[in-house]
């Protein structure tokens, strides 16, 4: 009987260097088989210029040459899971399969069933936490109910906030135990239905102590190189956000606060896993537009806002957009054009590589009023005056809409003062008619 072999499946954790799961299942005390599965069912939604797909596997050829160099290999499967590991258990025999946790409905749901088919077969699933510092209900109230509002939450976060958290894994140092095995073939991007998406040169850029030392003057003006730019390797694990809070814990408390961001809505997501559905279910009752021409304005950047068509170009062109526009973009669709937050949400999906499920649904629902810790709805951003308070000098607009202060510009596609008088209306009528709970 052959010797019994480890698993470890990466997922939202591209790195073999301080990797938690990664990390016990190289002190598992059998030889690790590292694993990576694109799932069709996830494949079937995306265009095939996807860029995303072309980060993903230029992450998987930067590990698979690590490894190639140790004498082992990644095993990448496009099949789905169930499928991957049926076939796994055939040729292995398998001790113990590890992984660092998800939190997506889809992906709990997915592990709940490997968890299943692995118990089926005597095999232990091992789920780690790694992707955050806080997880599920480690950050709760005193009466064990998650937290709704960010500012409670990220002080009892910051109170729990221990050395140890920030300790890093020596998955690296652990080389010597993976399985030893001639290098197995990465699909093609092609073979993956990608032809034409861009091959990727894989780096990180990992920010200098100078930028997060200014982040908290810098973070707001789109025109400067003054955020981080790490959002798709934290989003795909390419960085450990481990060593990114020891910077911060170090640098700046802004950027700190900007990462329990991002743990507050992985929470809410994790409590709360309906993303299709308003926060506070009276919401559901707001009257949205049917305007597919302003929502076709809004997405090509042509909605004679310079600020917000800036915004839209630049995703456009490079699948980010500035944390700042973000939000008034968003801000624009629902709240100017009266379109549901969920269309948006959708596009921002579609088209950022940094693309995180919690996150995004969240800061929609907040943009629109409706999210666990909202903006009040009568509260609707001027674009005008973000602009004159962000890019003051006009070089971020001017960067992206050339033709911004000529004759070829947009037209604005609706004034700012009926725009906003018709959202409150909108809002108020909703909520007063409404028989629906405030908070689910």
């Amino acid at each position: 009987m052959p010797a019994p072999i480890s698993i470890f499946w990466f997922r939202r954790d591209l790195r073999l260097h301080d990797n938690r799961g990664l990390a016990a299942a190289l002190r598992s005390g059998h030889p690790v088989l590292p694993v990576f599965i694109f799932d069709p069912l996830i494949l079937s939604g995306l265009d095939a210029d996807d860029a995303r797909v072309a980060f993903i596997h230029a992450a998987l050829e930067r590990m698979q040459q690590e490894l190639t160099a140790a004498g082992s290999s990644l095993r990448v499967f496009h099949a789905s899971p169930d499928a991957a590991f049926t076939q796994l258990l055939a040729e292995y025999s398998v001790g113990a399969v590890f992984t660092n946790n998800d939190y997506e409905p889809y992906a709990r749901k997915r592990d709940a069933a490997i968890a299943a088919k692995l118990a089926g077969a005597g095999v232990a699933f091992h789920s780690i936490k790694d992707q955050v510092l806080f997880e599920k209900g480690e950050v709760v109230k005193e009466d064990g109910k998650p937290y709704l509002v960010y500012t409670p939450y990220w002080k009892k976060w910051r109170s729990l906030l221990r050395p140890e958290h920030l300790e890093t894994a020596a998955s690296e140092q652990c080389f010597p135990y993976f399985y030893k095995t001639h290098p197995l073939p990465v699909p093609t991007l092609k073979a993956l239905g990608f032809g034409n998406a861009a091959k990727k040169t894989f780096k990180v850029p990992w920010p200098a102590d100078r930028l997060l030392s200014d982040y908290h003057q810098t973070r707001d003006l789109p025109a400067l190189a003054g955020t981080t730019r790490l959002g798709v390797h934290l989003r795909f694990g390419t960085v450990s956000i481990r060593a990114l809070a020891q910077r911060a814990d170090r640098l700046n408390e802004t950027f700190l606060k900007e990462l329990c961001w991002r743990e507050f809505f992985m929470q809410i997501l994790w409590h709360f896993p309906k993303t299709q559905q308003a926060f506070k279910p009276a919401y559901d009752d707001i009257r949205w537009r049917d305007a597919p021409g302003e929502f076709e304005k809004w997405c090509a950047g042509q909605t004679g806002y310079p600020l917000v068509d800036a915004g839209m170009r630049e995703l456009a062109a490079t699948g980010f957009m500035h944390n700042r526009v973000r939000m008034v973009a968003a801000s624009f669709l629902v709240k100017h054009l009266l379109i549901d937050w969920r269309i948006g949400e959708a596009w921002f999906a579609k088209k950022l590589m940094d693309f995180d499920l919690a996150a995004n649904n969240g800061n929609w629902q907040w943009v629109a009023g409706c999210g666990c810790d909202a903006a009040p709805y009568f509260r609707v951003f001027n674009p005008v005056l973000q602009a004159q308070r962000f890019d003051p000098q006009g070089e971020y607009i001017r960067r992206w809409v050339p033709e911004y202060g000529t004759d070829a510009y947009a037209e604005p596609v609706v004034e700012h003062k009926f725009a906003t008088d018709r959202c409150i209306a909108a809002y108020k009528r909703a909520l007063n008619a409404s028989r629906q709970p405030l908070f689910p």
